[in-house]
C-alpha cells in the first residue's frame, strides 16, 4: 500500500503564524474528505529564543540546542519533510540540515526562485522583514543570487514594520491592512520596487487587499505549496 508523505512542522516562532500556516495547508489541499488531506506532524514550539535577538546578539546555541531536540521528534516521528513557518529562524537552516538527513524546505530558496522565474534578471526586490531576517541577509543574498537587487526599508521605516510585527500582531492586537500596504505602496512607487516579498510570517496573518497582493509574493504561500507538492508525493 502506497502512503502520502508525512510533513513535520517546526512550529511556534510565533503560534499564530504556525497555525496561519497550517489553515493555509488544508484551505490549499485540494480535498473531498478526510483521507485526501497530507499527515502532519506539528511542533509548537513557542519556548524558542527569539530569533531576531539570536542574530542580532550572535548568540545562537540556544536556539539551535532546543531546534536539535525538535528535529529528533520529528525523525522519530518518520517525517519525510521538514517546513518552518519562520523566516528569521532560515539564517541557521545550513546549521539544521546538518543536524538530520531529512530534508529542510527551504523557504527562502523556493520565494526567490518563484520571483526571478515571474520577474527575471533586474527586478528590484522590496523585502518586509523583522531587523533579525535583514540583517542576517539572507533574502538579499538570495536576491543577488538570482541576478536580482534587494532593497529594504529606510530605517524609519523599518521601525514602522517592526512595530507592526512585534507589538501589534505578537501582541495580540488588531492589525489595520491599511499600515503596511501603505508601506508596500511606497516601496513600488517611490523606491521603484518590481516586487516586494512579504518575508515575515507574522505580515502573513494580515488580509492585503487585492492590489497589495498584486505587487508583493508572500514567502509562506510558496511554503505553503511547496510543502503540499513534496506531501502528495507517495512513497
Amino acid at each position: 500500500m502506497e502512503h502520502k508523505r508525512r510533513l513535520g512542522v517546526l512550529g511556534g516562532m510565533g503560534p499564530k503564524a504556525t497555525s496561519v500556516f497550517i489553515d493555509q495547508i488544508i484551505d490549499a489541499t485540494a480535498a473531498d474528505r478526510d483521507q485526501d488531506h497530507i499527515d502532519m506532524i506539528i511542533l509548537n514550539h513557542a519556548s524558542l529564543p527569539d530569533r531576531t535577538h539570536v542574530i542580532l546578539e550572535n548568540n545562537p546555541e540556544p536556539f539551535l540546542r532546543e531546534i536539535e531536540k525538535d528535529i529528533r521528534l520529528l525523525e522519530h516521528a518518520e517525517v519525510a519533510y521538514i517546513a518552518m513557518p519562520c523566516n528569521t529562524a532560515h539564517y541557521y537552516i545550513e546549521e539544521m540540515q546538518r543536524m538530520t538527513s531529512i530534508p529542510i524546505i527551504d523557504m527562502v530558496e523556493e520565494t526567490m526562485k518563484e520571483i526571478h522565474a515571474q520577474h527575471g534578471d533586474g527586478c528590484k526586490v522590496g523585502i518586509l522583514a523583522t531587523n533579525g531576517t535583514l540583517h542576517s541577509g539572507i533574502y538579499s543574498k538570495s536576491a543577488l543570487k538570482y541576478n536580482m537587487v534587494p532593497h529594504v526599508p529606510e530605517p524609519e521605516v523599518q521601525q514602522q514594520v517592526m512595530n507592526i510585527i512585534y507589538k501589534d500582531i505578537k501582541g495580540g492586537f488588531q492589525v489595520d491592512p491599511k499600515e503596511t500596504e501603505e508601506i508596500i505602496h511606497n516601496l513600488v512607487t517611490i523606491d521603484g520596487c518590481q516586487c516586494i516579498i512579504i518575508a515575515c510570517t507574522e505580515l502573513s496573518i494580515i488580509p492585503f487587499s487585492a492590489e497589495a497582493k498584486r505587487v508583493s509574493i508572500d514567502a509562506m504561500d510558496v511554503l505553503v505549496r511547496r510543502s503540499i507538492e513534496l506531501s502528495q508525493q507517495r512513497d
